[in-house]
């Protein structure tokens, strides 16, 4: 079910970036998302790991569990226009705390904290610099769309160019390269703004 004629996305919050350098002194950026959400560390994992789940909010579709330590799974991005597999490998899965793999040769490491009777989530994802206040942008959205999803108001997956269309991640975008003091790129050029 969609109701994205309902939502409006709160202001850019919760991200900060961090520059390091690689293997090869290459500069290696790092998007560091977080969000209070008002559910258990154990209902958030499972949202985190579980297809069925992650098929309800995420950027990309896998075709097994993220939940175990070892297990290798394609990760397919939603909505690119060809489609991007990547086989990965979940390389830790401490549940309910710490999960780590890669997508698209991209580092991803969640952490949930337990926070009264909610979940402290975080999120650190490599992220070419260009693209970190889209990226930063589109993460809210999903997470924003995770949270309504765990607390029983699904309003629908809104990833890749269709949230770019969405006039809600334009300012987002916005808000998130003034905080990062990066370019806003123009993309997708003919973007609605609705």
């Amino acid at each position: 079910m969609t109701d994205l004629q309902h939502y409006t996305p709160g202001p850019a919050h919760g991200a900060r970036i961090r520059k390091d350098r690689g293997e090869n002194g290459e500069e290696k950026w790092t998007l560091i998302l977080v969000r209070e959400l008002r559910h258990s560390p154990e209902k958030v994992w499972q949202a985190i790991t579980d297809p069925a789940h992650l098929r309800e909010w995420a950027p990309f579709d896998v075709d097994g569990s993220l939940g175990t330590v070892g297990a290798t799974v394609k990760l397919t991005t939603v909505g690119a226009p060809a489609p991007r597999v990547t086989e990965t490998t979940v390389t830790r899965a401490d549940a309910p705390e710490v999960l780590e793999y890669k997508w698209g040769g991209f580092d991803m490491r969640w952490e949930l904290e337990a926070l009264g009777s909610g979940t402290r989530l975080t999120l650190w994802t490599n992220i070419g610099h260009r693209f970190i206040a889209m990226g930063a942008a589109g993460w809210h959205i999903c997470f924003d769309v995770l949270d309504r999803l765990l607390s029983g108001t699904p309003i629908g997956r809104t990833v890749g160019p269709e949230a770019m269309k969405f006039g809600g991640w334009q300012q987002l975008h916005a808000e998130y390269a003034k905080q990062f003091g990066v370019e806003v790129i123009n993309w997708p050029p003919q973007a609605a703004q609705k």
